[in-house]
Parts: C-alpha cells; sequence; structure tokens
C-alpha cells in the first residue's frame, strides 16, 4: 500500500516505524531537512521536503496514485487543508491529526465536508485511555476490543491473588468469570500461556472480556475494586481538559495543578466542574497544603517527561493508590519500567496503533485474512482477530476453544 505521511515529527515518526514494519511503501513529507535525514536513516521510506499542503509538494510525493495520505504536523489547519488537496488530487483514503479543542464536536461536519476518512487526536485518545485505566484500577493497561465491548486487561500478579501458584487448568475450574488470559509477560519473556501456565507473583497478565465478567474475575481472585472518585492532575495540557470531560461522565472529582496563569484562567472557563490549582506541582508546601496526593489517582501530565516521572514516582511513594504518567521518548522506558509506575501513558503510541487497525482494515478489505490487528506487551505481540472470532466476541460469548502462536509471534485466537 502507498502511504504518505505528512508531518515528521513525533507522532509522524512513529506512524511511519509501524508501517514501515508492514512493508507499505511510505513516503514521508515535512519542511525540517534534519527531520527527514533522521527518518531516512533510520527507516525504509522515500523523503520529499517541503510544505505538506503545496500541492506541488504533494504531487511530487506521488498523491495522484497515493492509497492512504496521513496529515498529522503540529498545525490542524494545515492537516485539514493537506487532506482536502489530497482527496482532490486522487488520494484514495485521508486522516487529519485534529488537536483544538475548538473541533472536538466538529469530527463528523469534517468529514462529510473535507471528506475526510478519519479524525486522529493524540490528546483525546490519551484521555480515553486514562479514562479507560482509572475505570479499572487494579489494571496497569486498558485495551477496547469489538467496537468498545469487550476489553482487554493487563494486571500484575501479586501474592495474594489466587490465581498465584496454581495452573490455569486448576483454577480455571471454578469458572470464576467468562474471561480469556491471552498472554503473559514474565522478565524478558513473552508467554502464550495454555493450560499447564502457572502464574507467579510479578507477571503481568492480559486478559480479555466483558467488563462486568473482567470486574468478577478481579474480585475472584482477591481485588478490591474500589470505584476512583478523586483525581489529581498534573499540568493543564489539552489532554488534561479532554480527561477532565471524560471523568464527568462518572461524577470523578478532579484537582488540576497548573503554573501558568493564563491557562488556569482557560481551565477554569472550560471545566466549571473542575478545581483549579494555580502553582508549582512539584512545590512541597503546595502539595502539602492543597492535599494533592491525598486521592484515588494522580496523573502527571505536564510537557516535561522529567517532571511526570519524578512526580508519578513521588505520589506512588507518598501512598497514592493510582499513579499514571505521560510519556514521550521511547529512550526513558527502561528506567520507567524500573520504578514500578503503574500505567505509563504515550499519546504517539497510541494513535500510531489507531492507524495500523485502520490500515490493516483497509488491507482488509483487499482481500487480506486479517480483520484487525491489536499490539500489546510494548508491540512484542501482535493480536490478530478473524472475522469469526470477532463476531464471537461481539456477542459475547467468549466461547474460545484454542489458541495459538506463529514463528513470528502472532496470536491467533480460534
Amino acid at each position: 500500500m502507498k502511504i504518505i505521511i505528512v508531518g515528521n515529527g513525533k507522532v509522524g515518526y512513529a506512524i511511519a516505524n509501524s508501517l514501515a514494519e508492514e512493508d507499505h511503501d511510505i513516503v514521508m513529507v515535512d519542511a525540517n531537512t534534519n527531520a527527514l535525514r533522521k527518518a531516512e536513516s533510520t527507516m525504509d521510506v522515500l523523503c520529499v521536503e517541503g510544505n505538506g499542503a503545496s500541492i506541488s509538494v504533494l504531487i511530487e510525493a506521488g498523491v495522484r496514485t497515493a492509497d492512504l495520505v496521513i496529515a498529522v504536523t503540529n498545525q490542524d489547519e494545515i492537516n485539514l487543508v493537506c487532506c482536502l488537496i489530497a482527496k482532490k488530487l486522487g488520494a484514495g483514503h485521508t486522516i487529519a491529526r485534529v488537536r483544538n479543542t475548538d473541533y472536538r464536536r466538529d469530527e463528523e461536519m469534517l468529514k462529510k465536508e473535507i471528506g475526510l476518512d478519519m479524525v486522529i487526536n493524540p490528546d483525546l485518545a490519551a484521555a480515553q485511555e486514562i479514562a479507560r485505566i482509572l475505570s479499572f484500577p487494579a489494571a496497569f493497561s486498558v485495551e477496547p476490543f469489538a467496537g468498545g465491548r469487550i476489553d482487554m486487561i493487563g494486571f500484575q500478579v501479586t501474592e495474594q491473588d489466587t490465581l498465584a501458584g496454581v495452573s490455569l487448568n486448576d483454577f480455571h475450574r471454578n469458572r470464576l468469570a467468562e474471561v480469556l488470559i491471552c498472554a503473559a509477560h514474565r522478565g524478558d519473556n513473552f508467554i502464550i500461556p495454555d493450560g499447564s501456565f502457572v502464574p507467579r507473583s510479578g507477571d503481568k497478565l492480559y486478559m480479555v472480556g466483558t467488563k462486568a465478567e473482567l470486574q468478577k474475575m478481579l474480585r475472584g481472585i482477591g481485588r478490591t475494586l474500589q470505584r476512583v472518585k478523586n483525581v489529581s492532575i498534573l499540568g493543564g495540557s489539552r489532554i488534561t481538559m479532554y480527561l477532565t470531560w471524560e471523568l464527568a461522565r462518572s461524577n470523578t472529582k478532579v484537582r488540576i495543578v497548573e503554573m501558568k496563569h493564563d491557562k488556569c484562567l482557560r481551565l477554569s472557563a472550560s471545566l466549571p466542574g473542575a478545581m483549579i490549582i494555580e502553582g508549582d506541582g512539584t512545590d512541597a508546601d503546595l502539595i502539602d497544603s492543597e492535599n494533592i496526593f491525598e486521592t484515588d489517582a494522580f496523573v502527571a501530565l505536564t510537557d516535561r517527561d522529567e517532571e511526570n516521572l519524578l512526580m508519578a514516582m513521588h505520589a506512588q511513594r507518598s501512598g497514592v493508590p493510582k499513579v499514571l504518567a505521560k510519556m514521550t521518548r521511547p529512550n526513558y522506558m527502561d528506567l520507567v519500567n524500573s520504578t514500578g509506575i503503574d500505567s505509563i501513558i504515550s499519546p504517539k503510541d497510541i494513535i500510531s496503533s489507531q492507524i495500523l487497525r485502520y490500515v490493516r482494515a483497509l488491507g482488509n478489505a483487499e482481500g487480506s485474512k486479517v480483520e484487525s490487528l491489536y499490539k500489546m506487551l510494548g508491540g512484542h505481540v501482535d493480536v490478530m482477530w478473524r472475522g469469526e472470532v470477532k463476531k464471537m466476541l461481539e456477542a459475547c460469548g467468549l466461547e474460545v476453544q484454542r489458541i495459538s502462536v506463529s514463528e513470528d509471534n502472532v496470536i491467533t485466537v480460534e
């Protein structure tokens, strides 16, 4: 498939890297020479320098024969114009990144009037991911499947869990819930478990089921499922705004700490139900005086990975039950994993995964047997759901007969 990616920032690079691994014909368009040089030296892509909203640049990139154009520059309007021009010039499908909160209600209109096939918003996607995780406090990740009808959650086994030290065959004889344990992460090893697999304390397990069945399973192994009622957020970013709107649906109380005065004013106007605290969220006196860590969950969403990591560690050591942090730099991940922080949110990785699913769906329309692809365990394992399995899961029967894995570590559920 020929795919043009306009914008070689963090999101564009992550998308290109994922798609290049799928052997697609990738063309990167950006006005930054250094960014293109990095992409060309690290990935199998063709680079075109110039303005992605320029007709001549898009034609040079081969837009007339492109199957898909993805516009992910830092400016929403350029992305929209780029996709409009691309569609007029013959591109098969177009995807635009639109981040401004002013556009949050206009997605369907943008699709209709501009001809967009998909609108992506890393900030909204990250906020929805955080909200899903907060709905399962015992989980460190929550991945929606089958249009949100079921979820795949990841959780870490503890010594107190009743499944620790028991083979899955023996454990499932009790039929606590209709769920499927589909993968495990132990140390540096990624395991597709069978009935003889014995979970140990420290293992990370992934299981699939409806929300009700997953909660039933967690209760059955001894986890308390107390609802997150109060959340403290560090940083008044766009993700913070989207997250506050998401949490308002469940009547969750939100406190936001932001240092910049103008941001506090905007947050106060847009989020009347939230408590906005102006000040340095890293200041110990402010943390104590405002009881920032006396909360059910703490989410670090500043623009600085280092600050997010340090404050998440501080919150964890202060006894906050659920801690999440936004990270954008992959070179920090090894350090993060050693801290034991509950959940790490990477907006660019979330969007990359969404686009990869969309591309897979296009491939399916052209005869591919794979209906949709989900990356899990840090991209080490891909989950492929075929049509008959998806129908079965959507019906929430979960009567899975067999799990197999191919030589290239692809899980197939039958």
